[in-house]
């Protein structure tokens, strides 16, 4: 009970109740209190009436008058001169002195107080105005052991009625709070706790269907949040078995690629100066793509390897690369040039390199051969104190608006048509495995341009 939502504001609604019933039974004790007083004035005075009407009367009506008005002695001021109107023997000296006539209520409550906290009995003198004109003051002498019985009488009352209001008020709140809070809160809990047993189930999304704002506002979240995460729970099962279909092919493809390696080795030994130009850059290609398949293995069981760091001239991996895409552009306009200085040495992973710029440099040329229209592709590089830049830069049509927005994620930025998005995911991975980033720097219609940048530092903990 105390551990629920409904349990506390339960006991909150009851202490807060009888909180306000407290401030309230405060001055309505003193209230009591004054109207006792008063009414005690008014029997008082009632009771002079008598002497009044026969200045002389009976001791023994006098003490009958006194004990019905509850009061010990009577004076009242019907003009200048004060009068004893009835008496009787004071049983101890006056304690304190009241004057009602101009009390404030704090003044009111601090006496009512006093009044409870002091259990002995005293005689005090109350001073008031009488009442229908019948005078000018009016005083009483008066015990006060049957004023504080009545106020604990009234108090007692008051509390006890204040305790039903108030546990009667707790118990339609909880049913309230039940009803309108803790039901829905408990179905959105009900549907979390369904989600979370088959997330991948896109039948288990909550449906918002709450009419407090606050709550309908949660469900819409949690339902945005189910949603993508379904979203991505199919898309990471999805990519686990295209991973798990790479693999396969590139274990296949590993195979065939290294029988066409050992051909290779007999075609280098030909006399024929095409193929021995030729045959160099084939081989390369082969090894490199045998390389490749081993990554990808390697990949696919989560050890691959990081880069494996080593001096290398730059302008050798450009060359390579736009050598072999001048073989694919065919009849199409596209030239290509190179702005790399041949002393220009860079401490990274060559392969790793070679395949950053090879895909940058091939999406560029897919890109200008898809405009239909002439183009050119530039790799240029230089070197700062920090890092070595390298820049591929195109004059094709640019990058679309989607593949801006899904620029490094797989499967999601492809920029040409039939693409799977994995190459710039790919490309930033590994400049990142340099410690170092890769980076759009500008696209629009005239063209494209990506940055490389690779730090000089030594590079610690690269995975």
């Amino acid at each position: 009970m105390l551990n629920s939502l409904s349990g506390r504001f339960l006991i909150l609604t009851a202490a807060f109740v009888m909180l306000a019933e407290v401030l309230i039974f405060v001055p309505s004790v003193a209230r009591f209190r004054a109207d006792f007083l008063l009414s005690h004035l008014e029997r008082a005075q009632i009771a002079s009436l008598a002497l009044l009407a026969d200045e002389i009367i009976s001791p023994d009506l006098e003490e009958e008058l006194l004990i019905n008005a509850g009061v010990f002695n009577v004076v009242l001021r019907r003009d200048e001169a004060r009068q004893l109107m009835l008496s009787s023997p004071i049983p101890y000296p006056i304690a304190d002195t009241f004057d009602l006539r101009n009390a404030n209520a704090f003044r009111l409550i601090g006496d009512a107080m006093h009044r409870l906290i002091t259990p002995e009995p005293q005689v005090i003198r109350v001073i008031g105005d009488p009442v229908r004109m019948g005078g000018l003051i009016i005083e009483i002498t008066m015990e006060t052991a049957q004023l504080r019985n009545a106020m604990l009488d009234y108090g007692l009352r008051i509390l006890l009625l204040s305790a039903v209001i108030s546990l009667f008020t707790a118990v339609l709140l909880f049913l309230a709070v039940r009803r309108f809070l803790v039901k829905p809160i408990k179905r959105v809990v009900d549907h979390m706790k369904s989600y979370a047993a088959e997330p991948e189930d896109a039948r288990r999304v909550i449906t918002p269907s709450a009419g407090v704002t606050e709550l309908r506002e949660a469900e819409e979240t949690l339902q945005s949040l189910q949603t993508q995460l379904t979203s991505a729970l199919k898309q990471k099962e999805h990519l686990a078995q295209l991973g798990g279909a790479v693999a396969k092919i590139s274990h296949d493809l590993r195979n065939i690629l290294t029988s066409a390696q050992l051909f290779t080795d007999r075609i280098e030994m030909s006399e024929d100066p095409a193929v021995k130009r030729m045959a160099p850059k084939l081989v390369s290609s082969i090894t490199r793509a045998v390389h490749l398949c081993e990554s990808t293995l390697a990949y696919g069981r989560a050890e691959e390897p990081g880069p494996t760091l080593s001096r290398f001239a730059l302008t050798e991996i450009v060359s390579d690369v736009i050598d072999s895409e001048r073989l694919s552009v065919g009849e199409n306009q596209v030239s290509f040039s190179e702005d790399v200085p041949s002393k220009l040495v860079v401490r990274a992973d060559a392969e790793h390199v070679y395949r950053v710029v090879a895909n940058l440099v091939r999406n560029a040329r897919q890109a200008i051969i898809s405009s239909g229209k002439p183009g050119e592709i530039n790799v240029s590089a230089h070197e700062d104190s920090d890092s070595w830049i390298i820049r591929i830069a195109d004059t094709g049509p640019g990058l679309p608006p989607k593949a801006q927005e899904y620029l490094f994620k797989p499967f999601k930025g492809g920029a040409s048509k039939g693409g799977t998005g994995l190459g710039l995911s790919i490309a930033a991975e590994l400049i990142r495995g340099h410690g170092g980033a890769l980076m759009l720097e500008r696209t629009n219609e005239n063209g494209t341009v990506f940055c490389i940048e690779l730090p000089k530092g030594d590079l610690q903990n690269i995975s």
